[in-house]
């Protein structure tokens, strides 16, 4: 990681008396093409104190997708279409798991214990997927039933996601990452056109595989055949302004070439490799 660069898309752990847990980008329901960025911001209600965790750990990835938030509202600004936000810190809970995955809430995080974690009521998980997971998820189901009504199409959904250098010492040399299921089509596109200019490294599923059931792809596109993609843009490329608008540019012609194309607009059940 660049290390003189400030990392960008979050609150610094500050405690936040707002606690709306998403936040919607308004554009041109018409252009059928909705954004997500379920991991935008490291923000903690005050009520949960940090959740005992010091300010340093959510300037971190356990805590938020550094850069994902700046790049969310640039592309969203740019392309001139809507996106959907989380408010809320993954450690909080993880709008980008099922209610059941049992990493829902993390107890322990890339070697961080997370005392307001340990132990979790039954009711505390509840009060948490009933404040901040669940009314993400129907502003995200609202968000891209709106734009199929407006546009009469399928809309292209693409979430965007950032990833560390490296994990347990490990380089990761990718630039970017796109995960997919079982639907290859959005996938399959951005890949090509990211490794068309030559200059930087695609990975293809990796570091991550794209299956992950009751996840938001699988809940809002998988299950129901609309087009998606997920990008993961490595976060010291993204961790400051420059960052952000460098990979701003880049995608945008790429993202609204896809958007123009019809196979994109198209329905389709592929049924997910998570259900195997």
């Amino acid at each position: 990681m660049r290390s003189h660069r400030r990392l960008l898309g979050g609150q610094s752990g500050k405690a936040m008396t707002e606690n709306k847990p998403f936040e919607i980008l308004d554009g041109d329901y018409d252009k059928a093409m909705v954004i997500l960025a379920d991991h935008a911001t490291n923000i903690v209600p005050e009520a949960y104190a940090r959740l005992g965790l010091p300010d340093s750990a959510f300037t971190r990835h356990i805590a938020f997708d550094i850069g994902v938030e700046g790049l969310t509202r640039r592309l969203s600004a740019s392309l001139g279409v809507p996106a959907v936000m989380s408010r809320f810190s993954r450690l909080l809970i993880d709008p980008n798991r099922g209610e059941d995955d049992p990493t829902l809430v993390m107890q322990i995080s890339d070697g961080a214990i997370i005392p307001g974690n340990y132990p979790l009521s039954a009711e505390e998980r509840e009060r948490r997927l009933t404040n901040y997971h669940r009314p993400y998820h129907q502003a995200v189901s609202e968000t891209i039933a709106r734009v199929a009504k407006v546009s009469g199409r399928a809309p292209l959904v693409i979430s965007l996601h950032s990833y560390t250098p490296a994990w347990k010492n490990v380089p990761r040399p990718w630039h970017a990452a796109i995960l997919w299921d079982s639907d290859f089509r959005a996938a399959g596109q951005l890949i090509g056109r990211l490794r068309e200019p030559g200059d930087i490294l695609v990975g293809d599923n990796e570091p991550y595989d794209g299956a992950l059931k009751n996840d938001t792809m699988y809940w809002h596109c998988t299950k129901n055949g609309t087009p998606h993609v997920l990008l993961e843009v490595r976060q010291d490329l993204i961790g400051d302004k420059a960052g952000i608008e460098s990979w701003a540019k880049r995608l945008h012609p790429i993202f609204a070439a896809m958007n123009e194309d019809p196979a994109l607009h198209a329905y389709e059940v592929h049924p997910s490799r998570a259900d195997t």
